[in-house]
């Protein structure tokens, strides 16, 4: 075995395999662009190796500033994580070249297993059941349609084009060159049938140098949003024997056919009984924890014997499968907005205890664009797969992730979804149906009755909880943008974190986070008299003032807009009166706290009525 291994990558993968090696008394180093010199994967290692500056992904793909890092902290081995260098084969080359061990397949191997078009042959010469395909000069209107345009390099989902008639042929093939070239480097594209209503099976195999092929049974990846998985699960549910014999055995005979060796993914699109080679990754694969749970197993120690030279120590009498597993891929995205990356600072973030969670985001961390959005992976495994299930929808109902917009309650919302119970998602199920968007109510009842609850007063008349003498209990609500919201002390769903500031509320629930403005809280109330100054609650811009000096207002009335932090805040009258001043006008940038309008309330008003 090694002594030293380098992780040319970042992030949780980074974690994972550092873990992995430590566990097997090995030195770990870790490798860091300017944007990451203080995050976790640099703090778990033994040493860390600076390889570049800012825009960071340059440093990660840098082969030239990886060998250096590596012959500077003394590594004798590598392994490149997924993503980035690790499906490189000029990397993987480099490497060995260099004296060093590559933790992963031969680089011949993966220039052959790495091109979709070179593969379909390996498969076909394997007897591995491939897709029907066509031909790029072929006539169009001799397809069978619908089709998939697809780039014969790289993965992803990028250079990916449905087409369900020959005159949209053109068009895609164009769109999914572009792409193709963009991404990879390399704009050949395959066109084969197109598989409704299939499912993405995939095959976990493991080779090693003494000729010994194994399969860990297979995976779920249909849950998929644009060819990008979301949820995977193992085994497969619903699979039939047919369909599983044939998996089971092609995974290991194209693997024998190929020469393969250390861990790799064999994936099949299902249908039926119909199984159809799609491509093979040859690394560890995102989704990997849900093999581990079900068989008990560590993939990254056992890439590591296999990199040694060592041999397997397992046969495939020794695999069982235990249980059921769900992953879930928490996003750096807003799932309700066409899941467009997001970017900003993680103020909080709780991950649930009592499940797996493979993570590098913690509490204070920024999350830029330069990466991959994904940010961590929440793995439950019970004994069958409905408990499972259960378990991860109530582990992603305790992450609270605050201050940067992610994709967990939607995970939330599709894992407790009638279609997931019922093992009824294909891969294009979640680009057919629309989930329903969250409902705030709830959340602003958590964070009205947060306010009251937080506000630091020992003094009885100061609990604002509606207590009145000899009466009954007035109705106390609270201002939260703009709106009078009344706590629900209901027993119910609880949230995950509610965070109460001088005039932000944020509140985690479901998985979803809602930051709420406060307008005008009790405290206000209190500070102000029951009077008509209205303040602005955080900074930001007047936008809009719909009043005058000298104009009557009512109670509730609409007086014009505030609009910050990407919010519009509208501004209301908490009383009867006239207006008897303006602070600010439209356009003018005010400060915390600035009095933007002042109401001399009416006498009789309602406001007045207690003192």
């Amino acid at each position: 075995m090694f002594s030293t291994l380098l992780v040319a990558n970042r992030g949780e993968i980074a974690l994972r395999v550092i873990r992995g090696a430590r566990a097997l008394g090995i030195r770990t180093v870790a490798v860091y662009s300017d944007a990451d010199h203080d995050a976790p994967h640099v703090r778990a290692a033994d040493t860390a190796v600076h390889i570049g500056p800012t825009p960071a992904p340059e440093s990660y793909l840098s082969i030239e500033a990886i060998l250096d890092a590596a012959r500077r902290s003394g590594a004798d081995a590598v392994h490149p994580g997924y993503g980035f260098l690790s499906e490189r084969s000029a990397f993987a080359r480099a490497v060995t070249d260099a004296g060093l061990v590559f933790v992963g397949p031969d680089a011949d191997v993966m220039d052959r297993m790495g091109r979709k078009d070179a593969a379909r042959e390996i498969a076909m010469a394997a007897g591995v059941p491939v897709v029907p395909s066509y031909g790029l000069d072929d006539d169009p209107g001799t397809f069978t349609y619908p089709v998939l345009v697809k780039a014969a390099a790289g993965g992803g989902g990028k250079g990916m084009r449905i087409v369900r008639e020959a005159s949209e042929l053109p068009g895609a093939v164009a769109a999914a060159g572009r792409e193709a070239r963009a991404a990879f480097g390399d704009d050949t594209l395959l066109i084969e049938r197109y598989v409704e209503l299939g499912r993405h099976v995939e095959m976990q195999v493991l080779a090693d140098h003494h000729g010994t092929v194994i399969h860990l049974a297979e995976r779920d990846c249909s849950a998929q949003r644009r060819h990008q998985k979301v949820v995977e699960e193992a085994p497969a549910p619903g699979l039939s024997d047919v369909a599983r014999e044939v998996l089971h055995r092609t995974a290991v005979d194209l693997c024998r056919e190929v020469g393969y060796t250390n861990a790799g993914t064999v994936e099949y699109l299902v249908s039926g009984d119909e199984v159809f080679f799609l491509e093979m990754n040859t690394r560890l694969q995102v989704e990997h924890p849900v093999t581990e749970a079900v068989t008990g197993l560590d993939l990254v120690q056992l890439q590591l014997r296999i990199a040694a030279g060592l041999p397997l120590g397992i046969t495939q009498e020794d695999v069982r499968i235990t249980g059921h597993a769900f992953e879930a891929r928490v996003y750096a995205e807003d799932a309700w907005a066409g899941f467009l990356p997001q970017a900003g600072v993680a103020t909080h973030v709780t991950w649930p205890d009592g499940v797996r969670v493979d993570a590098a985001l913690e509490s204070g961390q920024r999350v830029g664009t330069a990466y991959d959005p994904m940010l961590g992976k929440v793995i439950a495994h019970g004994p069958d797969r409905e408990t499972a299930r259960r378990l991860l929808v109530a582990a992603l109902d305790r992450t609270a992730i605050i201050g940067l917009t992610t994709n967990t309650g939607f995970l939330r919302t599709l894992v407790a979804s009638e279609a997931m119970r019922d093992a009824a998602i294909d891969t294009a199920w979640l680009d057919r149906h629309e989930l329903e968007a969250p409902d705030p109510a709830p959340a602003r009842a958590h964070a009205a009755g947060a306010v009251l609850r937080g506000v630091p007063d020992a003094s009885p008349f100061g609990a604002h909880d509606g207590w009145r003498l000899g009466g009954p209990a007035a109705t106390t609500a609270v201002r939260l943008d703009g709106e009078p919201v009344v706590p629900d002390d209901q027993p119910g769903p609880q949230p995950a974190a509610v965070l109460v500031s001088d005039h932000v509320v944020d509140v985690a629930l479901h998985g979803h986070w809602f930051r709420l403005l406060r307008t005008r809280t009790p405290a206000d109330e209190l500070a102000a008299g029951g009077d008509g100054t209205i303040v602005a609650p955080m900074p930001g811009t007047v936008t809009r003032l719909d009043v005058a000096a000298g104009d009557r207002v009512t109670a509730g009335q609409a007086l014009g807009v505030l609009e910050a932090m990407k919010m519009e805040l509208p501004l209301t009258s908490p009383v009867d009166g006239v207006v008897r001043t303006l602070g600010a006008g439209v356009g003018d940038q005010v400060a915390l706290k600035h009095v933007l309008i002042e109401i001399d309330a009416d006498l009789d008003s309602g406001e007045s009525g207690d003192a």
